[in-house]
């Protein structure tokens, strides 16, 4: 598949073998036992290197699995409420929230309106409301709410608190004191 005539070539070590015409590198790759490749087709004379091209196609798929695996996917999770939720039914979806939000995913909050409920969408931002409130610290809004005639939602992203710039404060990632010398943390010093 290599048009030039003549052709730079380069071993399986990576040594310039130097300039060759095409039939010359392919019988010296064939003796060797491996491929042929032309990996600089605009370079002046093409660039081709002798290798085992399977072995190189399988290394290539093993970075990019390597890639992916170290690779975080960020997702968007939805939780639906709606305006007459009840107290524990209420908490039990914010669980959730706070759970995928300090897992880093964003979080799509959804309040289904129905029936007389869509002539009252303020309804609807009065949850969206409590639910920002109680997330404080945990996440924050991202863009403004959306409202449809049968919903009120918003996108909500986790709060980029702590961080790299807390730890390198405090490696340790507390902010309480040591004792010293058998005083107690907090308290008054006991008499022995």
């Amino acid at each position: 598949m290599i048009r030039s005539g003549e052709i730079r070539v380069i071993d399986d070590e990576k040594k310039q073998l130097g300039v060759m015409s095409a039939a010359d590198a392919l019988a010296v790759a064939r003796q060797q036992g491996l491929d042929l490749v032309e990996i600089a087709p605009a370079a002046q004379p093409p660039v081709c290197r002798i290798m085992d091209y399977g072995k190189f196609l399988y290394e290539l798929h093993k970075q990019d699995h390597e890639a992916k695996r170290h690779q975080k996917t960020i997702q968007i999770k939805e939780i639906k409420f709606r305006p007459k939720i009840s107290v524990h039914d209420y908490d039990f979806k914010m669980k959730h929230v706070k759970r995928f939000l300090d897992d880093g995913n964003k979080v799509k909050i959804t309040v289904m309106l129905r029936g007389r409920e869509k002539s009252r969408p303020e309804m609807g931002v009065q949850i969206l409301g409590r639910v920002l409130q109680d997330i404080d610290g945990v996440g924050k809004q991202d863009g403004d709410m959306r409202k449809q005639d049968w919903a009120v939602s918003a996108l909500l992203i986790p709060a980029k608190t702590g961080g790299k710039d807390a730890k390198a404060k405090n490696p340790q990632g507390s902010e309480k004191t040591v004792p010293s010398h058998g005083q107690q943390e907090g308290g008054p010093q006991q008499s022995q």
